[in-house]
């Protein structure tokens, strides 16, 4: 084959509507060692668990992390994510960008997108996006100031995330409220709800985190027209028993019933869990769940057409060797039970040395990415990180490791 042909045959693949055929068209060049597949997003030879992009950090871009994935009505999957630049750290500057995968989650464009600038905000971050009833887009993310004034805020879109509305506030009280990627659903019958967890400063320096209180307490927003009035539920919950953490960054899951999972990190062993049977006007007390765990977020979608949950977790039950306090191993667990029991459970990562945290969960046709940070410390104490897409097939999820 010619050089020329060769370029021909590759433009043509990218031409071809549908990833059948390019992906056939790509599979004969690779077959004849013509072409190569960018390291970025070069598939592992197990196409039922791989992974399909890792964007690395830079000192330009020292951490990309927090994002949340939506279908567009073209068929193109977006993610956004935050990026930061002038420092790793959870203040440091950010903004929200977005690429895209135009087969599925196989493949990714390498050249991020503006969404969301800093602009004089001290930091933008921590994405979740939805589709709503309605047709369009709601973006969420929060922006923080100080230790006094960090808040979700909410976009709307009706052309596909090409523009959006003016930014409103989801939560207008004063105070420290965090909101984490991939956490916001609508429910069934139309309500939004926004699970955040408050913290309070010990005095009124604005940037002095000595004064910062890790102690958390869990609130949830509700919204019954698409975000332009909020209101707070009934219900407020602080952790039951002598901690040092409180009830941090918690999320929510409607159940096929109808009623509501809410769960929270925490110091005490395990993720603690919350339930909603009103549509989260009211909640029951936190109680330990069976996602034992160390001081790291869990992310929880349930599987299309099923009543099953999927859980992503650093899962420290013992079931997997983890190294205490770390955040790994990273494992993928499957309830039947609506979160009371997670029997099937898959090792996504579990690299000692690696810790995964902040995960998205996207469904598509046949298969689930996952989107979350993988941070590790090197020799000599510097550290690194990379933002990672990995795709699994629904079949390999079910196949229990244990």
């Amino acid at each position: 084959m010619t050089a020329d042909w060769i370029q021909t045959v590759t433009c043509a693949s990218k031409a071809v509507k549908g990833s059948g055929m390019r992906a056939y068209l790509l599979s004969l060049l690779l077959l004849a060692g013509l072409c190569t597949l960018p390291m970025a997003a070069q598939p592992s030879p197990n196409l039922q668990n791989h992974v399909v992009l890792d964007i690395n950090s830079t000192p330009e871009n020292p951490r990309n992390s927090e994002g949340a994935f939506l279908n567009l009505k073209s068929g193109r999957i977006l993610f956004l994510y935050s990026q930061f630049r002038g420092g790793a750290a959870d203040e440091s500057p950010s903004r929200i960008v977005s690429v895209y995968s135009d087969d599925a989650g196989l493949t990714w464009n390498q050249k991020p997108e503006l969404v969301v600038d800093t602009g004089t905000n001290q930091n933008v971050m921590s994405v979740s996006l939805l589709r709503l009833k309605s047709g369009k887009i709601a973006l969420f993310y929060l922006i923080k100031q100080n230790l006094h004034d960090c808040h979700p805020w909410i976009q709307l879109s009706s052309d596909e995330a090409k523009t959006w509305s003016s930014p409103k506030l989801v939560v207008d009280a004063p105070g420290y409220f965090v909101l984490n990627n991939d956490r916001v659903i609508q429910l069934n019958n139309g309500r939004l709800i926004v699970p955040v967890a408050f913290h309070r400063s010990r005095n009124s320096k604005l940037n002095d985190y000595s004064t910062f209180d890790p102690r958390a307490i869990a609130l949830w927003y509700l919204s019954d027209d698409e975000g332009q009035i909020w209101h707070e539920a009934e219900t407020w919950w602080a952790m039951p028993l002598a901690s040092k953490t409180g009830l941090q960054e918690p999320g929510v899951v409607e159940r096929a019933d109808g009623t509501v999972l809410s769960w929270a990190r925490t110091d005490a062993g395990a993720q603690y869990g919350f339930a909603s049977a009103n549509s989260g006007a009211t909640w029951s007390a936190p109680i330990a769940t069976e996602l034992k765990s160390p001081v790291s977020p869990a992310s929880i979608k349930r599987l299309p057409g099923s009543a099953e949950l999927l859980a992503v977790f650093n899962d420290h039950s013992g079931q997997f060797p983890f190294p205490k306090g770390k955040r790994t191993p990273l494992v993928a667990a499957i309830s039947p039970d609506g979160g009371r029991t997670w029997k099937k459970r898959k090792i996504l990562e579990n690299d000692p040395a690696g810790s995964y945290c902040y995960t998205a969960i996207h469904f598509t046709e046949n298969a689930v990415l996952f989107a979350y940070l993988d941070f590790r410390t090197l020799a000599g104490g510097k550290s690194t990180n990379q933002l990672r897409i990995r795709r699994t097939t629904f079949d390999w999820l079910r196949q229990a490791d244990k």
